[in-house]
């Protein structure tokens, strides 16, 4: 595979520090959460047919930066648009562009936002009109691990207890998780550790205990096929390798001493 500088592969253990967030800065993280949850609902309000991606991507741009905010994937490594727009095989890191999107299709929009020193950072798959009862189903299903595996988020439990949460959902209605792509830390960088994969990798450590002040993003990216992936020659976009669709739901969510707290509320 083509490595793909927005993410990183799983690799064979956490090395770097896991950086828990003092009162303070989860105030500024809840701040940035705001923002990039409202951005996530604005996108959802413009996926139309006959709209082009990079209409959506300047009107969210023009959203955050009205906020205060800065747009996290701006110029990201390199990333050429403020927000991953992925439509229907394409996974995750689409490139907005002169696309216009069609009755049927299904939206993948994740958007970040970084103010006060702090960043969020959530997804969603929209529908664009009216879709078939699989593509909604396939939407659905993405959505609702995301809750299954945050049911998990509790100190004391570990992170892999949240990656069997969604991958038992995902599995359990014929779908795939991807393996190459996974949640991660969100806090002063947009990735920090540790990685959250969305299924149990067959590897030693890694599986760090969730302890209050953890800010992580949690992100299902789930395949109605098989979970292969490819990158495409932009470099960016991540699509399925067998051309079945894909969805893709993620929020920012806060370890606490109960239930989880999710900073890019509400949920879409």
């Amino acid at each position: 595979m083509t490595p793909n500088p927005f993410r990183l592969k799983v690799s064979a253990g956490q090395k770097e520090r896991i950086v828990i967030k003092s009162p303070h800065e989860i105030e500024l993280m809840r701040r940035a959460g705001q923002i990039t949850a409202a951005a996530r609902a604005l996108a959802g309000t413009l996926i139309k047919p006959g709209v082009t991606t990079q209409s959506i991507d300047r009107e969210v741009s023009e959203f955050i930066r009205g906020q205060g905010a800065v747009p996290s994937f701006y110029h990201y490594n390199g990333f050429p648009a403020s927000v991953c727009i992925s439509v229907n095989e394409e996974v995750i890191h689409g490139i907005p562009g002169k696309r216009r999107l069609k009755e049927g299709d299904i939206v993948s929009v994740d958007v970040g936002a970084f103010i006060g020193g702090y960043h969020g950072d959530c997804c969603a798959t929209f529908p664009c009109g009216a879709v078939s009862p699989e593509a909604q189903n396939l939407i659905d299903v993405t959505r609702q691990s995301f809750f299954e595996g945050i049911a998990q988020a509790r100190e004391g439990n570990r992170l892999f207890d949240i990656s069997a949460a969604v991958q038992a959902y995902v599995e359990s209605h014929g779908y795939s998780v991807v393996r190459e792509y996974v949640g991660h830390g969100v806090g002063s960088h947009l990735h920090e550790a540790p990685e959250v994969p969305n299924y149990v990798p067959d590897r030693k450590g890694g599986n760090p205990r969730l302890v209050r002040g953890m800010t992580i993003a949690v992100e299902p990216m789930v395949n109605a096929g098989q979970p292969g992936v490819s990158v495409l020659d932009n470099k960016w976009t991540v699509v399925t390798k067998d051309g079945q669709w894909a969805a893709h739901y993620e929020n920012t969510i806060l370890i606490t001493d109960g239930e989880p707290e999710i900073l890019t509320a509400p949920a879409i």
